[in-house]
């Protein structure tokens, strides 16, 4: 992971802060000084802190969390958007749906609304319908679109969210205190920073500014969650292997069993066909005598008997 360097904030404008009547006290320990009636950030701060949370939201990303961006302002609109699709992140850079953390089980069929009418569009299923109710479902496709595009693959709450402009972003920021989820947010000198638990100060009305605090931690995410990913993939890989081995090892124990009761049988009817061939011997007969003690005298008269002197 890639460090930033002062001369990469320092061209981005990251220091510029607000007009000093506009300033927050609560930033007063991340500010410089003043030139020309605008608050300087002091970078030293910046570039430990940006640091600070692109480890914490590569921690996160690589547990296989999900990292929640969010910056609906045109400065940041873009970046957000870039950054998010590289890393494979839920984003929010059109308009904040109340209730999108708070009440995510109502939005999530919302989310599911998106997928089937996506489904039917792709599938050409939309241009069968009436002309009324195709005009209506288009609409509602692309108001969902709109709102929730960004989030259509987000299955859960996010582990970590990244703001940019606290002020711009007041309800996705109460929302995420209200749930306990650990923020990161590029915050400039007109903003409170108590809310955010990984303060990045910096410049949040500059494209560039927005866009190299956006990149550098979507860089960490992107890298941390795709060796999570591939880490996964392979660990999926190693399970399919191991039960196509033990389904493989089953089948042939099973084989061998059905040939050995298949031997079995055969032996057991190949023993019971002999004993059937083998011819009777004795018994035959009363008293046990033999034929030719048992056959009977022609004429049924005894033989004469002689004599004694």
């Amino acid at each position: 992971m890639a460090e930033v360097g002062l001369r990469e904030l320092l061209e981005a404008g990251v220091h510029f802060g607000h007009q000093t009547r506009r300033w927050n006290p609560h930033m007063r320990r991340y500010i410089h000084g003043e030139r020309d009636g605008i608050h300087i950030i002091d970078l030293l701060q910046t570039q430990v802190l940006l640091d600070d949370a692109r480890q914490f939201a590569s921690d996160a990303a690589g547990k296989g969390g999900e990292v929640l961006f969010v910056g609906t302002k045109k400065q940041a609109q873009d970046a957000v958007k870039e950054w998010a699709d590289r890393a494979g992140m839920p984003y929010v850079n059109q308009r904040w749906l109340g209730g999108l953390l708070t009440n995510f089980a109502t939005i999530s069929k919302r989310i599911d609304r998106l997928h089937d009418l996506t489904n039917l569009s792709e599938q050409g299923q939309l241009d069968l319908l009436p002309t009324k109710e195709r005009m209506s479902m288009q609409a509602e496709l692309e108001k969902l679109e709109y709102n929730l595009g960004g989030v259509r693959d987000m299955k859960r709450l996010p582990q970590a969210i990244v703001i940019v402009d606290l002020k711009t972003e007041e309800i996705a920021l109460r929302e995420a205190q209200r749930l306990r989820i650990p923020i990161i947010g590029l915050v400039d000198t007109n903003c409170d920073p108590a809310p955010v638990d990984l303060v990045v100060p910096g410049n949040d009305d500059a494209i560039r500014s927005c866009e190299i605090v956006i990149r550098m931690i979507g860089e960490a995410v992107a890298e941390s969650a795709g060796a999570y990913r591939a880490e996964e993939e392979r660990r999926r890989a190693a399970e399919e292997a191991e039960r196509q081995r033990r389904e493989e090892e089953q089948r042939k124990r099973d084989e061998e069993e059905r040939a050995r009761k298949e031997a079995a049988e055969a032996a057991a009817k190949e023993a019971a066909a002999k004993a059937a061939q083998v011819p009777k011997s004795g018994g035959e007969g009363a008293g046990g005598e033999t034929p030719a003690a048992a056959a009977p005298q022609s004429g049924g008269r005894q033989a004469p008997t002689e004599k004694g002197s």
